[in-house]
């Protein structure tokens, strides 16, 4: 089983309202959030998941609660709030450009004292990054989480959970660029597989080419790193127990544009989907995939992003759509 831990908020997405020159914009309500997103897509590929945060008891909140159900998303292990729902507006003809309302809202108010004491027993990998981990005490919390459930497996000479993070990063959230990118290094301490795109990747080594940010990124712990580059494509750089480092790029499937909204989370979702599928869900099966294999997996998450991207909103595809769809 798959916990997927963060945010989980509503996006006011830009409508038109009216027609002719008296046309406005309007907003309309979607569930979202980059881990409530994936869960979404993992619930929806048939993968047993769960989602880990805290959600507002006011109707926003019912509707991102209803929305993890109807999905076959476990629900068990989210905390209720009066707190009012956190809002992320998109702004109108900008896309990927938010303004979010997180103040004394529900989800950033989650602390460290509320995570559960132990995951059930099935969990084999935990999700966490985004926005989570730039707001407080909701970052903390998400950090205890991962250090200790990391910390708890080697004091217990078990394998740790595969741990995934996906940093998605927003940087007008992030008040100190040094001080987010000295912690995002330490978390890479026990993270195994790191989910990235290109634009990420700029920001944390801004004076680094490409290969060389990827493969400080593996010097820091990180089992296998997955880059996403749009139309391009994703590449994946996975880094093997005797030292040696495999690399595979996959294509993107030419699709006609809706919009980009949960494609990065569908990505994550499906590879880690792949995983679930084909038994591989530790750090060390991770780091024994061959090329053939990372290739197969690239290829399943990128066709699930590219499916993504031809709908409006985040709505993942299912087993069966992403079967069917040829591209």
């Amino acid at each position: 089983m798959i916990v997927c831990c963060g945010e989980a908020l509503i996006d006011m997405v830009p409508v038109p309202v009216g027609e002719g020159p008296d046309r406005e914009t309007g907003f309309l309500p979607c569930p979202g959030g980059s881990p409530y997103n994936t869960a979404l897509a993992l619930g929806r590929l048939g993968v047993p998941v769960r989602f880990l945060g805290q959600v507002s008891r006011d109707f926003f909140g019912e509707r991102l609660i209803a929305g993890l159900r109807e999905n076959q998303v476990g629900t068990e292990l989210i905390l209720r709030s009066e707190a009012p729902s956190t809002l992320a507006f998109v702004r109108p003809g900008h896309e990927g450009q938010y303004l979010f309302y997180t103040q004394g809202t529900a989800g950033p108010s989650l602390t460290p004292a509320d995570i559960p004491r132990s995951l059930p027993e099935e969990t084999r990998c935990l999700l966490f990054g985004s926005i989570a981990m730039t707001m407080e005490p909701l970052a903390s919390a998400m950090e205890s989480l991962i250090f200790r459930e990391h910390t708890q497996a080697r004091k217990q000479g078990r394998e740790q959970p595969l741990i995934s993070l996906d940093p998605n990063i927003r940087p007008f959230m992030i008040p100190c660029r040094e001080a987010y990118i000295h912690r995002f290094e330490t978390w890479l301490k026990v993270v195994s597989i790191l989910k990235l795109s290109a634009e990420d990747l700029a920001y944390i080594y801004p004076d680094q080419d490409l290969n060389t940010a990827l493969e400080r990124v593996l010097t820091l712990g990180v089992r296998l790193v997955l880059l996403t580059q749009g139309s391009a494509g994703a590449g994946a750089l996975l880094r093997r127990d005797q030292g040696e480092a495999l690399r595979v790029h996959c294509p993107g499937f030419p699709v006609t544009l809706a919009d980009t909204i949960a494609a990065g989370d569908t990505f994550h979702g499906a590879f880690l989907a792949w995983l679930c599928f084909h038994g591989l869900m530790s750090p060390s099966q991770v780091a024994a995939l061959t090329g053939a294999e990372l290739t197969e997996a690239l290829g399943f998450a990128n066709k699930a992003a590219s499916l993504v991207c031809t709908r409006h909103g985040a709505n993942p595809p299912s087993r069966a759509e992403l079967a069917a769809f040829t591209g």
